[in-house]
């Protein structure tokens, strides 16, 4: 099959490739013996009791056969625990996963184009859709959207190739289960242009050379672009691999088929998203789902502030934010931001060299890249602009956000206690209260891919060991319990990485979790759903501000910048119809579906997809 990746076509099949060894013909058949359950109460004890043991790796491995066998099934055990099972199916689970992706047995889902296959691409696609899609009269095939990597920078792990399609597989399910995408009509797609050597993972795996290892064992051909970076040389020129990928899709799927980026090299991610955004509907999460998730968290912030207020980005306007890390998290956010008309000098942004900083001919300043220099204040400060407490206190933020990455803990309480000093009159109930978000996650769980684990408490029991020793604050500026001590309550706290609670007063502060599955999955159904024709920066403020409205009275008492994550389905819903809205606003929708939120909403909801309830 052509659809199959490199390694496994050349043994002949996937039933050949999982009987390579003895070893491997044994897991196959433990698998399936331990998958047995035909109800969901018989699959989460199944699953439940693997978990107890003390590794997701095995729950994640009965899972994926979990789907093989009943798709259905799979999907409504998630929908019946998806604080347990998320989790395992996605983030932090999945990294592992990919790391052993080709030790473990292999299913049919999956389309893999190689490198070795340009000029074929269109016939790879019809391959896979023969066989798992249902055709139209006009000759494309049902297929909503695609989720497509090419390994090249799995979560915080680095290059892992062909064995990252647990990375597009996860993706579209999370679509499935928190916004109803069909199932049926998605394809997980890896693109593989080679491999790097161990040197280009964390782990030091030599992925390419390993015996299970499925794609083409070839290192990847790079250059260095015009702006001094490394990049894919099979990207860029008139006829690259990704543009020959989306024409091939669009001729196969029809031209509203959703192309999302996932877990590309940022070196590449950005480029190619500039070149191709406008061209095809694509987004990719990594940048545009990250930035809106942070918004939806700000905006969340400042609904707790003043929970009567709909209009959100509005308020925006007033606020003053300071991000801490100037990486591609918080520069995309702080565009958006502008985006949604915030001033420029009420946005400022430190690197490691302190507070950005430009002369004003842009000739000279502490930017590394253009990105950065867009944040950067004229002139250099006359003080101390590389400690965080004198630029906390010049800068006045109403807003911090740290997505720093390599300095844990440096929220410290001088800086905690020095947001509430340049706010006063704050109070731990009120329409003055700074704002702190502390987004660095471990390498367990890369934010900008749905960070750590949500909250876990399963059926009302205790998390299993294996997720106790998941240390989120092990990278974050601040914990939850020293935000709200440090602050008395008054600090309103966002994380990337699931905390507990924190208690001061008799009052106990929920931290919401600032995670890109509030956005992506509505944003993805609603220009599904309308048929766009692409996604401006609208699309992705809209769904921001409709995940903090989505924030019950429970959500406000329990002071969550984002809902609980019980109600994901429910977000899903209305970032779907906020997409919807905007997209018909921007003149980039085909299908007529409603004008206003609640019409629209009635019509999604009876689109959503549900997996059949048990006989």
């Amino acid at each position: 099959s052509l659809s199959l990746p490199s390694a496994v076509a050349e043994v002949g099949s996937i039933e050949a490739w999982n009987n390579k060894t003895e070893e491997h013909k044994a897991l196959v058949r433990v698998l399936d013996a331990a998958v047995s359950a035909k109800t969901v109460e018989q699959a989460l004890a199944e699953v439940g009791g693997i978990m107890d043991m003390g590794h997701l790796l095995w729950a994640y491995a009965y899972m994926r056969m979990l789907y093989n066998k009943d798709y259905e099934l799979y999907y409504r055990t998630i929908l019946a625990a998806p604080e347990m099972l998320l989790p395992v199916v996605y983030t932090p689970t999945v990294g592992e996963g990919c790391q052993k992706f080709g030790k473990m047995p292999l299913y049919e889902r999956g389309c893999y184009l190689n490198i070795t296959q340009r000029g074929k691409f269109v016939d790879v696609l019809r391959d896979y859709a023969n066989v798992h899609l249902k055709a139209r009269p006009d000759g494309t095939y049902e297929c909503d959207c695609i989720v497509f990597s090419d390994g090249g920078r799995i979560l915080g792990l680095g290059d892992l190739g062909a064995w990252g399609m647990g990375i597009p597989i996860g993706k579209l399910d999370l679509y499935t289960v928190c916004a109803g995408v069909d199932p049926r009509k998605t394809v997980p797609v890896i693109l593989d242009a080679g491999i790097h050597d161990a040197a280009g993972n964390t782990a030091k795996i030599d992925i390419r050379n390993h015996p299970f290892y499925t794609g083409v064992k070839k290192a990847r051909v790079t250059h260095t672009s015009a702006a001094g970076t490394m990049v894919n040389s099979a990207y860029y020129g008139p006829d690259n691999m990704i543009k020959e990928f989306m024409d091939a899709a669009v001729e196969v799927f029809g031209k509203t088929c959703l192309l999302q980026f996932e877990d590309f090299n940022s070196n590449d991610a950005f480029p190619l998203l500039d070149e191709m955004r406008d061209k095809y509907l694509t987004y990719n999460d990594d940048i545009q789902g990250t930035a809106a998730v942070t918004v939806a968290g700000i905006l969340g912030a400042i609904k707790l502030k003043k929970p009567t207020k709909s209009n959100l980005v509005e308020l925006l306007l007033s606020e003053t934010f300071l991000f801490h890390g100037a990486g591609s998290a918080n520069v995309g956010a702080a565009k958006l931001l502008l985006h949604a008309g915030v001033a420029p000098e009420r946005i400022k942004m430190t690197n490691s060299r302190g507070l950005l900083w430009r002369s004003e001919d842009g000739s000279d300043g502490s930017f590394r890249n253009d990105e950065q220099k867009m944040f950067a204040v004229v002139g250099k400060p006359s003080w101390p602009s590389a400690d965080l407490i004198e630029i906390i206190s010049n800068v006045k933020p109403t807003i911090l956000v740290g997505a720093v990455g390599v300095s844990p803990g440096c929220f410290n309480q001088a800086v905690i206690e020095k947001m509430v000093e340049v706010n006063p009159g704050s109070t731990d109930k009120g329409s003055i209260r700074p704002t702190v978000f502390a987004l660095s996650n471990p390498t367990g769980g890369d934010r900008e891919d749905g960070g750590g684990q949500p909250g876990l408490d399963r059926q009302g029991l205790d998390p299993p060991d294996c997720l106790r020793a998941f240390q989120p604050e092990d990278e974050a500026e601040v914990t939850s319990e020293n935000a709200i001590k440090w602050s008395e309550g008054k600090v309103i706290y966002g994380c990337g990485t699931a905390f507990p609670g924190a208690t001061f007063n008799g009052r106990t502060h929920m931290p919401g979790q600032v995670n890109n599955v509030y956005c992506f999955p509505g944003i993805s159904f609603g220009a599904i759903s309308c048929k766009a024709q692409k996604l401006p920066d609208a699309i992705f403020l809209a769904a921001a501000e409709a995940v903090a409205n989505t924030l019950s009275a429970s959500d406000i008492e329990e002071d969550r910048v984002v809902p609980h994550p019980a109600r994901i389905r429910e977000v899903g819903l209305n970032v779907a119809a906020a997409t919807v809205l905007a997209c018909n606003k921007a003149g980039v929708s085909t299908r007529p579906i409603g004008d206003t939120f609640d019409a629209v909403k009635e019509v999604l909801a009876k689109e959503m997809w549900d997996p059949r309830p048990s006989a």
